[in-house]
């Protein structure tokens, strides 16, 4: 047996002179597939790509076996949250997510059950008969959603499904996600969050400037691409002298001193000597007041990834 997959191969699209994406070729198995990316990096693109709302210019796509040329078949199996706002502010959330029911073919009473059930799954049935323009961020977030899942699509696609989200409606839907991803099924969203990519995906897809960087597992990326080192913050109150015994480590590459002398930031190849050293230095006694990762956000993410502001 096939397993259903989400196929791009040599696609390029470009608006104008200006490059979307550049050819990229993907296999996406089902589960969750975050893609991660700077703006402007060409997530969006891609996720129009896939859902046939745009057409490459070069190259071909298949989602499960369906060119996004065919939109009527397409979209049956497939639902897309964009991170714009897309309901008619006049309009309810019920209202809003039973239209969209009703344009696949459903029956009223079809459409009426299965956007009840779909507002219930995102915990918005409080709020289902309120105009959507009275919503929070959070609320609109969640009502996109509950549009995107009503009709039990075997693909989503979601433009940045957490923001604006609490705490635990934010738990509430990566186990969404998650429950779609365990039935076999696509999950492909983007996301600014490492720390959420890391812990809610199977794939990891990183782009920049329209063009595939890196996919799989981000840590497990970042651990095979030494060339590419780690960034720390220090702060410290003998920055000079720390700097100068960490520059005679063969694992540091380089050392930028903060204009204020009571920090640093410090690229390293090896987190695990890194780690050791600065402990042996605060043992023989330099008082470190933190440290801290610096490449924990996409930007700097792809800083060492493409050797951008360096």
């Amino acid at each position: 047996m096939i397993t259903p997959e989400i196929r791009l191969d040599e696609v390029s699209k470009f608006y104008g002179e200006v490059l979307g994406v550049n050819r990229v070729t993907l296999r996406i198995p089902p589960g969750i597939t975050s893609l991660v990316g700077p703006n402007g990096s060409g997530k969006t693109t891609l996720m129009n790509l896939i859902t046939g709302l745009v057409h490459p210019d070069r190259g071909t796509i298949e989602v499960r076996g369906i060119s996004p040329r065919n939109p009527e078949q397409l979209m049956r199996f497939t639902g897309y949250a964009t991170q714009y706002d897309a309901a008619p502010r006049g309009a309810t959330g019920y209202e809003f997510v039973s239209a969209g029911l009703l344009l696949y073919g459903y029956s009223s009473e079809e459409a009426r059950r299965m956007a009840w059930k779909a507002l219930e799954r995102v915990s918005l049935t409080d709020a289902a008969n309120r105009k959507v323009a009275a919503y929070s961020k959070g609320m609109r977030q969640r009502v996109r959603l509950a549009q995107a899942i009503a009709h039990d699509p075997e693909v989503l696609v979601l433009d940045e499904p957490l923001n604006g989200l609490d705490p635990l409606v934010r738990a509430e839907t990566i186990a969404l996600f998650r429950e779609f991803a365990n039935r076999g099924r696509h999950v492909v969203l983007s996301s600014h969050v490492l720390q959420e990519v890391d812990v809610i995906s199977d794939q990891v897809i990183l782009i920049a400037n329209g063009m595939i960087i890196a996919e799989g597992q981000i840590r497990g990326v970042r651990d095979e691409m030494h060339e590419h080192p780690s960034q720390f913050l220090i702060r410290c109150r003998d920055a000079s002298r720390i700097a100068s015994i960490l520059f005679e480590m063969d694992h540091v590459t380089e050392i930028k001193l903060h204009e204020d002398r009571l920090g640093m930031l410090v690229w390293t190849r090896s987190r695990q000597e890194f780690s050791r050293a600065l402990t042996r230095i605060a043992g023989n006694g330099s008082p470190i007041d933190s440290v801290m990762a610096a490449d924990e956000n996409v930007d700097a993410l792809y800083e060492y990834l493409i050797g951008g502001g360096r």
